[in-house]
């Protein structure tokens, strides 16, 4: 396991909440004073909330919350919780009626794993915020609930991953940190060995070797997979330098899941600025990578169960 997690960004805090029974989850990072953030959405199956604000041109700068949650597109409910929560603590854009929380949210399919008829709601949002503190639980717990990975063979082929976060500590104080849902079609690698991913008699058959070699039909495992997550660092960027972070974080899944940004994947990564330390950007880069790929591993270490 890798050390470190997201709540390493001083001020950040980190929520799970889930439903056992149905085996769905959320988590949720809370900005309370509000994070200069980006978006980047890389698959072709994503399920998205409040990511059009994050473009160049727009109004709003920061954010307050980022939601993380499973239950497919009905999962994007439960931001109304963390909206509730936020508003009550003044957290939000302040305009002449009222305080309005900016919550992005993205959300990975994990109806297939547990019960498709319970999923995240406003409660469980809510709930998620409660809990929110700075330690950080990896693995099925929260969004990774229902996660798994390496489902080219069908889900009983596939094998259980998690949520998972890490950080990385730079010189002049900078940090730069990950949290990942992983609910990936592909296998999770480190080192040119799968970690995690489809099997066939207790073996990993290499979900990339194995399309390249056979016959595969994905059109089956179409929008039930996904990775999202956040990528944060306590160095002051601009709007347009989040947005970049975000973008190479996607680097960091590409390291460590294999294949990645499949047609049947929906995988989306939110950065957040909080902080007003300096640092290279191109540092920043290559350490934003390296904590999303950490984050990713430690997502199916901590995971234990399979499906």
């Amino acid at each position: 396991m890798y050390s470190g997690s997201i709540t390493d960004i001083q001020g950040l805090l980190t929520g799970h909440a889930q439903d056992t029974a149905g085996s769905t989850g959320i988590t949720v990072v809370l900005a309370p004073n509000g994070a200069v953030c980006g978006v980047d959405v890389r698959g072709s199956a994503p399920g998205t909330r409040e990511t059009a604000f994050m473009s160049q041109g727009k109004a709003v700068q920061e954010c307050y919350a980022v939601l993380l949650a499973g239950g497919s597109a009905f999962g994007l409910a439960a931001a109304d919780g963390v909206m509730i929560y936020c508003e009550q603590q003044g957290m939000g854009v302040r305009t002449e009626d009222a305080v309005v929380p900016i919550v992005p949210a993205a959300v990975i399919y994990d109806l297939g794993y547990g019960r498709s008829d319970i999923r995240p709601n406003a409660g469980m949002g809510y709930a998620a915020c409660i809990n929110a503190c700075t330690k950080v639980p990896q693995g099925s717990v929260g969004v990774g609930m229902g996660a798994t990975v390496g489902k080219v063979l069908g889900m009983k082929h596939a094998q259980k991953s998690g949520v998972g976060t890490a950080s990385l500590h730079l010189p002049g104080g900078v940090v730069i940190a990950a949290l990942v849902g992983v609910n990936a079609f592909g296998d999770v690698v480190e080192n040119g060995r799968v970690l995690a991913g489809a099997q066939r008699n207790g073996t990993y058959i290499n979900t990339a070797k194995y399309m390249l070699e056979n016959k595969v039909e994905t059109e089956f495992m179409k929008g039930r997979n996904t990775t999202i997550g956040v990528v944060a660092t306590n160095a002051k960027l601009t709007k347009d330098e989040a947005a970049k972070l975000a973008q190479v974080a996607h680097d960091g899944l590409a390291k460590a899941i294999d294949p990645i940004h499949t047609m049947v994947d929906g995988d989306t990564i939110f950065s957040l600025s909080y902080g007003t330390r300096t640092a290279d950007m191109n540092v920043l880069i290559t350490a934003a990578i390296e904590a999303t790929r950490r984050a990713v591993v430690n997502s199916v270490l901590a995971a234990g169960e399979k499906p």
